[in-house]
């Protein structure tokens, strides 16, 4: 009884001691007034934090993701390279840079980000926009080569893994 009204006051203890004590450090003549009002800090931003925290990440197939840290790190050394060649003139450019419309299959919000996360970080794309209603990612490539060659890199490489990952 005891331990869920402390929870309901507190959903983040060791949130509100750090901002109470944040607030102390940076008020300059510490007295009675900021104390209080790094009281109120203290207790009302934990319960907006409440409202925010996201549901519990599932994760199916532990396995898999050693395998897709393993494919990205090849991957993101593969594009770096290719990349660079590009960009400093030793690769000559045969193709130009482009947009692509990929439809997903995976609806995961989780999953979602983790791709959006690989596709950012990997030299040569970046997400630009994904349409979660019609679950269609716009992505801009550098080095475009066939559209269909892109969305199956992005189903096979990483989609497929990330659904493995995450139910």
């Amino acid at each position: 009884m005891i331990a869920r009204v402390f929870r309901q006051v507190l959903p983040h203890p060791i949130l509100s001691v750090a901002l109470f004590m944040v607030w102390m450090l940076m008020s300059s003549p510490a007295g009675s007034g900021h104390a209080t009002i790094a009281l109120i800090v203290a207790l009302l931003v934990p319960q907006v934090m409440r409202v925010l925290e996201p549901d519990m990440v599932q994760v199916r197939s532990p396995l898999s993701i050693i395998r897709l840290f393993w494919r990205l790190f090849l991957d993101v050394l593969s594009s770096n390279w290719n990349t660079a060649r590009i960009v400093l003139g030793y690769r000559k450019r045969t193709r130009k840079a482009g947009f692509v419309n990929i439809q997903l299959e995976c609806s995961n919000r989780y999953a979602l980000a983790c791709l959006a996360i690989i596709v950012t970080s990997t030299p040569g794309t970046t997400w630009v926009q994904y349409d979660r209603y019609s679950r269609v990612l716009l992505l801009h490539v550098l080095d475009l080569r066939e559209e269909d060659d892109w969305k199956a890199i992005l189903h096979n490489r990483y989609e497929r893994l990330l659904m493995e990952i995450f139910p």
